[in-house]
């Protein structure tokens, strides 16, 4: 791949003045202190839009963002109220924004789209490859914002561009998901691990628990044959009346993987998911909630179950680490952490994080639609669902494994 070119790099600030103010973290922010980057590509823009154009519209469409998201203008700082904790100052200091040029091309990058050392060159926000086409880069704090959060705002930058209002307006107000005063734990949770005396506000954790080191990325593409498979198994002859492509799939990917990682039969293992709570809460999160709402669902089991269960007991695990996050439940997991100061749980555990029905692909943008979304790097202990290539439908699964466990994962999630 082809060294990318920085044409300009500069701060964006909000397009008119904004209040000064805080911003409470809730314990669900403070457990995703780390940066998530990203990036989209476009096909070269089909009304013939210069890049400098693009360029300007980008950045017209950030400075009126972030008069309604002064958040994302704003930095993190310690609590005045609990020095320990973290908050957003909105400060209007700024956001970073920039623009470069590469001479790689598009198709040298759009086969087998799945995060990979290559993309990591894409740090510019806005780059335009040789053959035209565009790269949109994203890097900011988890703890400000979750996938729906970024959804919605990737919604209201394509809708600035195009010269247009924002589609819906952030409410950042975090405060429903803040612990209760005393705090009341009614259930055990599993999805989260006590912290240690190494364990802060200012760090994510997204380990296995298992010890594995960094390993290249992996991809299994499942076609939509293979996951109707998936299903009808799923269903065992009767005994589950539905399941979604998501439950079959989530069960299919925990077994695989314990079995692949050879973990001792003994051994329970964890699958975590994130569940968007906002519309579990009661009273529910207000229409644009901005931050993160989206708490771990889990489903444990002993390595020797998932080997000897029938693919519907699974199935109905995973449904199960769904359906339990009612309000108590949600509330209950908020206090275990304001307790605990605990971290997502990282014995013999991994995240399951699901990016394939987003809806990254159907915002449109003054310069066209994205054609493809990819996160850039994926981290030891997460594995993604991604859409499958265009045309073909199906998902792609990606993780690190070394390539002995890689094929023998590989083998349990394709074969019959």
């Amino acid at each position: 791949m082809a060294s990318i070119k920085l044409v300009e790099k500069m701060v964006v600030f909000p397009e008119k003045p904004t209040n000064r103010r805080r911003i409470f973290l809730s314990n669900i922010d403070l457990g995703l202190v780390a940066y998530q980057e990203s990036v989209a590509f476009y096909d070269p823009p089909s009304n013939q839009m210069s890049f400098s154009e693009s360029c300007q519209r980008l950045h017209s469409a950030l400075c009126r963002l972030l008069v309604d998201y002064d958040f994302f203008a704003g930095r993190l700082v310690p609590s005045l109220e609990d020095s320990r904790r973290l908050e957003i100052d909105c400060n209007g200091a700024g956001a970073v924004f920039a623009m470069a040029t590469t001479e790689t091309a598009l198709s040298q990058l759009i086969d087998g789209m799945a995060p990979r050392p290559a993309l990591e060159q894409f740090v510019a926000f806005l780059t335009q490859l040789k053959c035209g086409s565009l790269a949109l880069t994203s890097r900011y704090n988890h703890c400000v914002l979750d996938g729906v959060g970024v959804r919605e705002i990737q919604g209201n930058i394509a809708a600035l561009t195009r010269g247009e209002e924002l589609v819906i307006i952030p409410n950042p107000d975090r405060t429903i998901f803040r612990a209760r005063n005393p705090p009341i734990v009614n259930h055990p949770h599993h999805e989260y691990s006590r912290g240690t005396d190494t364990d802060n506000l200012y760090t994510v954790h997204c380990r296995s628990g298992i010890g594995i080191e960094q390993c290249p990325n992996c991809i299994v593409y499942l076609s939509p044959h293979r996951i109707a498979n998936l299903k009808k198994a799923g269903l065992g002859e009767g005994k589950l009346q539905n399941c979604t492509t998501f439950e079959v799939v989530a069960a299919k990917i925990w077994k695989a993987r314990s079995i692949a990682l050879e973990m001792d039969d003994e051994k329970v293992s964890t699958m975590l998911f994130p569940v968007d709570t906002r519309k579990r809460m009661v009273p529910q999160a207000p229409k644009g909630f901005a931050g993160n709402a989206l708490i771990p669902g889990f489903a444990r089991a002993r390595v020797r179950e998932l080997k000897d269960e029938e693919d519907n007991a699974l199935v109905k695990k995973v449904r199960e680490g769904v359906e339990r996050l009612n309000d108590e439940y949600i509330r209950s997991s908020i206090d275990w952490l304001e307790v605990n100061k605990g971290v997502p749980c990282r014995e013999e555990s991994f995240s399951l994080v699901s990016w394939w029905r987003i809806g990254y692909e159907e915002d449109e943008f003054a310069w066209g639609k994205i054609k493809y979304s990819t996160p850039i790097v994926v981290k030891p202990g997460l594995v993604f669902l991604l859409p499958g290539p265009q045309g073909e439908g199906g998902l792609n699964i990606c993780l690190e494994l070394p390539e002995h466990q890689f094929e023998e994962f590989r083998r349990i999630m394709t074969e019959d």
